[in-house]
């Protein structure tokens, strides 16, 4: 008798699959485009459109990171993706104290309107789509990019992009918070309110599984845990009167994608089958509100330091899943990420990396082209099972937002993650050039580091942008914001005002402190 062979979640996986075992939960039957959508989400997905190619691209000033978007979209990229430096994640200006030794350092410092200004210098806003990867600050840099598109003469209403804005995840395993769960669910539903009337083609959030998995959970948690905290999020807008077949269009996830090119595969039809059962008895009536559409980012825990050019197989393979899967956006990683921030030749070919799937490997020919797969459709199956095995836990305990402040599903991710090192240690999990098939390190691979003397370049800037600009109306804007706080006022009007007026990203972070407090 062979060995037991399992997934990545602990899915046993058989010798060979037959009919016989879906004759349970026999293979989907409706086609592409048609509810649930286990399929795709259109009917003749990347015949009638390729995904969106984006690369997540953000490191020292905005000047800096500016000259990397030029180059990208020379390249080919069809939306960008931009990665802020940690003060600007958690509501910090870069001139402060605790912003020392971290401006610019994992993306680009955006203090003010004039670093949008400057991160988006000749490139038309109506033209681009733009993901933004931010979360407790995600509304205060939504509003720089509407004052920089009023600036640029752009008609919001043709606006297209997305924030993560997904702040349950940053409770649950990342931890870029500021505010605590309530303060932080009610800018969130802000968010969806003002957009919906102001901002219609824009993605108001991105439910991120992506750090849940880079956290160490299992495909099976990486969905479990997206879609309670999705639900948390409609429930939250529901409760606000908000209607769920407008917002509902305005929802979008963000996965990860790994290794396990059929685990992986499964996992994405597997979450648009549940979220359209989700919506649809959470309410909606109009199908585009229970379509589930995600971007999709390579597995970055999965890159190794160790033979680094081997991580552009990695990378290859989570592509494949990605499109077998039905993604509609897609980042690829650079091979040299696990030692730094991606030189232009590994962001170079990992966006060729997805033109090749896209052009090559015929993958994109037509739609779902693994459906009916005895092995993908059974796997479709369970994971589904165990998603929602796990979900009805979370549901038990009142939620998502309930579930992470007893600490559960934290809990959940650690065990998974000790559970996953405890494997690569023993040698169960092989991982190639690091416990097997290890060899003399020859080559150097080239680094890209981003100098200290950001923080000074920045704090000039804001030094003059606080003595030039009209300081009655940026404290009657910061006034503003805190009554708006306090008395319920959608915040994003006022916080548009106030970026306008030049108030900066750390005295808005600040003026909501002082209402919400800190989340510890």
């Amino acid at each position: 008798m062979t060995n037991k062979r399992y997934t990545d979640s602990g899915i046993e996986v058989k010798p060979v699959y037959t009919s016989e075992d879906i004759e349970q939960r026999s293979v989907c039957t409706e086609k592409p485009g048609e509810f649930p959508y286990t399929r795709g989400v259109q009917p003749d997905m990347y015949r009638g459109r390729l995904w969106t190619m984006r690369q997540y691209a953000g490191f020292s000033t905005a000047e800096e990171s500016n000259k990397r978007y030029h180059y990208l979209l020379a390249q080919g990229v069809s939306g960008l993706s931009v990665a802020f430096d940690l003060p600007t994640q958690i509501g910090y200006d870069s001139d402060h104290p605790l912003s020392e030794g971290e401006v610019g350092k994992v993306g680009v410092a955006i203090d003010s309107i004039e670093d949008m200004e400057l991160l988006f210098h000749n490139i038309k806003l109506e033209d681009v789509s733009t993901s933004m990867t931010i979360n407790a600050t995600g509304f205060i840099l939504l509003s720089f990019y509407v004052a920089l598109a009023k600036r640029q003469g752009a008609n919001l209403k043709n606006l297209t992009g997305t924030i993560q804005n997904d702040i349950l995840k940053e409770y649950a395993a990342r931890g870029t918070y500021i505010f605590p769960p309530k303060p932080s669910m009610r800018i969130i539903t802000d968010i969806f309110e003002w957009c919906s009337l102001e901002l219609p083609k824009w993605n108001t959030i991105s439910i991120s599984g992506y750090h849940i998995r880079e956290a160490g959970s299992t495909a099976v948690q990486e969905v479990a845990f997206t879609l309670s905290n999705g639900k948390a999020y409609v429930q939250a807008a529901l409760r606000k009167g908000l209607d769920i077949d407008v917002f509902g269009k305005r929802l979008s996830f963000f996965f990860n994608a790994h290794n396990n090119l059929f685990e992986e595969v499964a996992k994405f039809r597997a979450a648009r089958r549940m979220w359209a059962l989700i919506m649809k008895d959470l309410g909606a009536n109009d199908e585009k509100a229970m379509m589930l559409r995600f971007h999709t980012q390579t597995g970055g825990s999965t890159l190794t330091a160790q033979q680094p050019m081997n991580n552009i197989s990695r990378v290859t393979l989570q592509t494949l899943a990605a499109v077998l899967g039905g993604t509609q956006s897609l980042h690829t990683n650079g091979y040299d990420e696990a030692l730094s921030l991606p030189t232009e030749e590994a962001a170079r070919i990992a966006l060729r990396t997805q033109q090749v799937v896209a052009f090559e490997s015929g993958a994109a020919d037509t739609a779902d082209p693994l459906a009916g797969s005895y092995y993908v459709e059974q796997l479709t199956n369970e994971i589904e099972a165990k998603a929602n095995e796990l979900m009805g836990i979370i549901d038990a305990m009142g939620g998502s937002v309930s579930a992470i402040e007893q600490g559960f599903i934290q809990e959940v991710i650690a065990r998974s993650a000790y559970h996953h090192q405890r494997e690569v240690e023993s040698g169960n999990k092989i991982i190639v050039g690091v416990n097997k098939f290890q060899g003399v390190e020859s080559s150097t691979i080239p680094s890209f580091r981003i100098d200290d003397s950001i923080r000074e370049i920045q704090s000039l800037k804001l030094k003059k942008l606080r003595s030039t600009r009209n300081p009655e109306a940026a404290n009657h804007s910061l006034a503003e914001i805190k009554a708006a706080a306090s008395d319920g006022r959608n915040l994003m009007p006022i916080v548009i005002k106030a970026v306008e007026n030049y108030c900066t990203l750390g005295e808005i972070s600040d003026a909501l402190r002082e209402v919400f407090g800190e989340h510890r």
